[in-house]
């Protein structure tokens, strides 16, 4: 094992329909798709070079040839009826692996790089837990350096609950809090930003 940390980047199979559906109510499936192509692109890009075992979990399949390259990112399946349980199996496993800082993030944030990462794994040297807030009031970012199965129970997953009741579970953790960032979740998340306007030229405000 080269490295004691551990990226996971949890990844919705880019197929037509099935990804970014709120976006979609309001830009279409394929233009939907587009830009969470465009948004994998800028995962890969932020973690490509960084210095740490990289693991892609797919949420349909395991895609051999696709942008992840199979030199760089191990590939593996997510597992579990809801996110909850797939993060925890996917941290869990890493664990068990052996490794000693375990980031997850997922793989719509364009308002993210590769700094902000190495930032997480320097944090979570003098502390236990390190979470990045989203402005939706979800989180973009949980890393950790032991599992706590609490994190990933009694969640509403997808809702602006999820980030206070993850904090409620760390209350008596040494945790460190990032800023708060945007994720890609619906038109107004990226009507504005400059590198989403190709996209969205023939939208209707």
């Amino acid at each position: 094992m080269k490295s004691k940390n551990l990226l996971l980047i949890f990844t919705r199979n880019p197929e037509f329909g099935k990804c970014k559906s709120r976006l979609a109510n309001k830009v279409g499936k394929q233009t939907a798709l587009d830009i969470y192509k465009f948004l994998l692109d800028h995962t890969v890009s932020i973690t490509e070079k960084l210095e740490s075992t990289k693991a892609v979990y797919y949420s349909e399949e395991i895609w051999d040839n696709d942008i992840w390259n199979n030199d760089i990112y191990q590939k593996k399946l997510q597992k579990g009826e809801d996110l909850g349980v797939r993060m925890k199996n996917a941290i869990e496993d890493g664990f068990n692996t052996g490794y000693n800082k375990i980031i997850v993030i997922g793989s719509d944030m364009f308002d993210l790089n590769q700094k902000d990462l190495e930032l997480a794994f320097e944090k979570l040297n003098s502390s236990d837990f390190v979470i990045g807030p989203a402005e939706d009031g979800g989180y973009y970012l949980l890393g950790m350096k032991t599992l706590e199965p609490s994190l990933f129970t009694n969640k509403n997953w997808g809702t602006e609950t999820v980030l206070k009741d993850t904090l409620d579970n760390l209350k008596n953790k040494k945790t460190e809090v990032l800023d708060t960032r945007n994720d890609v979740d619906y038109y107004e998340d990226i009507k504005d930003i400059s590198a989403f306007k190709p996209f969205l030229k023939n939208i209707k405000q």
